[in-house]
């Protein structure tokens, strides 16, 4: 059996809005996604970490579906466990209750913080200051779950994370039917198992998700005017989509020209419209193809 530390800083959250659920962490460790976050739509997430114990994750998970709440999960889990003082976890239910614990033999500094629908925890941090400004960033964020749980994993880390350094950071969202084609709550699963700057690396994997599995909305579209469809003729004849004259008139060939691009390029979910083109498609052409 291995019994590698973990040093860690994670947050677990629910967001009441739109029913997610979450965990982000980073550590110098290899793929710390791995280990730690456990997520599960109708039950909560929770984080395992330190000295961590793996079955935490869906043991704890089952006993919420039960019915027990953060806390009672909690004191379950770490009853029976004769190593529960080298073990730290985070829990959140389905009712937005918060629970946490740090052993007593976690290595310094280690603790945890836990607020509405939230909690956060470290090991071998450089200071408290991490899992404090950690959750002032959380609870000052607008937008959707995943976006505000990076905001305080970045704050930890440039707070100072975890003392030993940099190696792996992991973000798992879960929400009904929020996978790709809606079969699973795997929403948001984006790992970075090892890099020099993990959290950065994170960042921009949401932003490439966002870009490539998110619907534009109607209202962002811009009509395919004149010159974008000369513009799009031009840069698709010189990527070797398109053959045809270049009229600037977005005709069924100029079309089926983009399309087929997109599909290449897996950009099925932003071409919605047969005579609108979303922006951020239209320069994430000009950025490949200019």
């Amino acid at each position: 059996m291995r019994n590698d530390i973990i040093a860690t800083f994670s947050i677990v959250a629910y967001d009441p809005q739109n029913d997610d659920f979450g965990v982000a962490v980073a550590s110098k460790f290899l793929g710390v996604g791995s280990v730690v976050s456990w997520v599960r739509s109708n039950a909560g997430a929770i984080a395992t970490q330190a000295l961590g114990n793996m079955s935490y994750g869906p043991q704890g998970l089952d006993l919420m579906v039960s019915g027990k709440s953060a806390e009672e999960t909690l004191q379950t889990l770490i009853a029976d466990d004769n190593q529960r003082d080298h073990r730290q976890v985070g829990i959140v239910d389905s009712q937005g209750r918060a629970a946490a614990y740090t052993g007593k033999k976690c290595l310094d500094w280690a603790g945890h913080v836990t607020g509405n629908g939230f909690t956060i925890q470290g090991n071998i941090l450089s200071s408290a200051t991490v899992i404090d400004n950690m959750a002032t960033a959380f609870t000052s964020t607008q937008g959707e779950l995943a976006e505000r749980l990076l905001a305080a994993l970045q704050v930890g880390d440039q707070t100072g994370g975890d003392r030993r350094g940099r190696q792996s950071a992991a973000l798992y969202v879960a929400r009904p039917g929020g996978s790709y084609g809606g079969y699973l709550d795997r929403y948001v699963d984006l790992r970075v198992d090892d890099h020099l700057n993990p959290v950065t690396e994170l960042v921009r994997l949401l932003q490439l998700h966002r870009f490539y599995l998110t619907r534009p909305r109607q209202e962002d579209l811009l009509v395919i005017s004149e010159p974008i469809a000369r513009e799009l003729q031009q840069l698709l004849h010189k990527a070797g989509f398109y053959e045809g004259p270049i009229s600037g008139t977005y005709d069924e060939s100029t079309q089926a020209a983009l399309e087929q691009y997109g599909g290449v390029e897996n950009l099925e979910e932003r071409l919605i419209s047969k005579t609108h083109i979303d922006p951020e498609v239209l320069d994430f052409i000009r950025r490949k193809l200019a």
